[in-house]
């Protein structure tokens, strides 16, 4: 019997727990974490098949344009684990910057729609490699 897929959520927000029984009613194992950086070790410990996280920008961060680029970095070393970030239309621009260095797989605007939501997390279950 295989295992399901887990599923991280980086709950930087309130974006991304919203959906945790539509993440549960496709078949994957969620893994809830609010911190970064237990979710970076998570991701090293364990890639999970995809991360789930919200998306922000603020003008006064020194280093970085993003709360995620440090996970997003880490998980460029996971190939196979998808990455679906929840933003703000409003920060468009960062996530277009963040994205160009960065590998995400999809990006959905708040408020999210579901049914989007349930195509691109369905699609990658039907991509998925088999665990055993």
């Amino acid at each position: 019997m295989s295992a399901p897929p887990s599923l991280l959520m980086v709950n930087a927000f309130i974006g991304t727990a919203n959906f945790k029984k539509l993440y549960q009613e496709l078949g994957y194992a969620v893994v809830a974490e609010w911190s970064e950086r237990k979710a970076i070790s998570l991701v090293r410990k364990t890639p999970p098949a995809v991360i789930v996280a919200d998306f922000y920008h603020q003008t006064d961060f020194r280093d970085r344009l993003s709360n995620l680029e440090s996970l997003l970095a880490t998980a460029q070393s996971a190939p196979a684990t998808r990455i679906l970030v929840f933003y703000e239309a409003a920060h468009q621009a960062a996530l277009d910057k963040v994205g160009a260095r960065l590998r995400i797989d999809a990006a959905l605007t708040l408020p999210v729609q579901e049914d989007r939501l349930r195509a691109t997390l369905q699609a990658w279950l039907e991509k998925a490699p088999v665990s055993t």
